[in-house]
């Protein structure tokens, strides 16, 4: 009564063994290039460049993997683990293609390559940036990798490059803060607002969001009360943006709040031609400085004396940077190549 069931159940099995066999076939050949097969170091370099060239990423950066691992110790194996790394980037592995990069860098550190292997692990980073919206981990990585190699290379192209990359990181953050600043200014949080628009103008000065800071950073002193601060921003927005959009709005609101309460403001805005470059260096002094006009003196009439012929009064090495300069004749003249 038992047989038949055996029978068929050997059956079943004798059926379906050359489809497993196939399968295997089929994933063997697939694995081909992966496996351990002890190939000479040009015959693996040139099957890994093959498929790199034909677009097929992932395949090229385990061969050149390979390579490495067979021969370690040749020369072709630093640059294949340069290749392993651009081939994981290529195939937006971007955590493989850091490490892969890293790893050259710590068996490497002074090799002539290394510059790119600091621009590819930046690149890595810089390319996974996300919305404003979102956690700027990723953008923090990208701000310390560009950093780290215009500090390294700061002659080389790579870091030309970094720099402007390193402008559009810092106005993505910049924009990450005046997000969270409006958000609390949504929900009448004056104070953390305050703190997120003041972070703008001290740490991101050089960004497009800078006059939109000052001018809400206004809107968040006059919430609190506290009109002198709200003054001082709303002159540093005058003295640094007078054609912008921003600088109006702060205006109306300081003369609707405070009529005539702000001097430098009254300033009309430029009608045509572009904003004045923001004074970046000013902006944080003139935060901390109470606006105050000078009072006007009286012009003193000299007497006419006779013409004497000119003294040296500079008395260089004793007037300072300024005096010291117009003495030196060597200052003005380029340094020789």
């Amino acid at each position: 009564m038992t047989r038949p069931p055996l029978r068929r159940a050997a059956v079943l099995l004798l059926g379906l063994a050359p489809l497993v066999l196939v399968a295997g076939c089929a994933k063997n050949r697939q694995r081909a290039d992966t496996q351990y097969v002890a190939r000479d170091v040009s015959t693996l370099y040139t099957a890994a460049k093959q498929r790199l060239d034909r677009g097929s990423f992932e395949e090229a950066a385990v061969i050149f993997d390979e390579v490495e691992r067979q021969h370690p110790y040749s020369p072709w194996a630093r640059r294949a683990q340069l290749m392993s790394a651009f081939s994981y980037y290529g195939a937006r592995n971007y955590t493989s293609a850091i490490q892969s990069a890293q790893r050259f860098l710590s068996i490497h550190p002074g090799n002539r390559d290394a510059p790119y292997a600091y621009y590819l692990i930046a690149l890595c980073y810089y390319e996974q940036i996300g919305d404003v919206t979102r956690d700027q981990k990723i953008t923090l990585q990208a701000h310390d990798a560009l950093g780290e190699l215009i500090r390294r290379f700061p002659d080389t192209r790579y870091s030309a490059d970094a720099r402007l990359k390193l402008d559009l990181v810092n106005d993505h953050l910049a924009g990450k803060e005046m997000e969270v600043g409006r958000f609390y200014e949504r929900r009448r949080q004056w104070i953390a607002a305050g703190m997120r628009f003041r972070k703008v103008i001290d740490n991101y000065q050089t960004t497009t969001h800078t006059p939109e800071a000052l001018e809400r950073l206004v809107e968040s002193y006059l919430a609190l009360g506290l009109v002198e601060e709200a003054k001082r921003s709303a002159a540093v927005l005058s003295a640094n943006y007078p054609g912008s959009e921003w600088y109006q709005r702060a205006f109306d609101l300081m003369q609707k709040y405070q009529p005539g309460a702000v001097k430098i403001a009254e300033r009309p805005p430029v009608a045509a031609g572009p904003a004045p470059a923001p004074q970046s260096a000013r902006i944080a002094t003139e935060l901390a400085t109470p606006v105050a006009a000078p009072a006007a003196k009286p012009a003193k009439v000299k007497k006419q004396k006779k013409a004497k012929p000119p003294k040296n009064t500079e008395r260089c090495g004793k007037g300072g940077l300024f005096h010291r300069a117009r003495c030196d004749t060597t200052a003005a003249t380029p340094p020789t190549a």
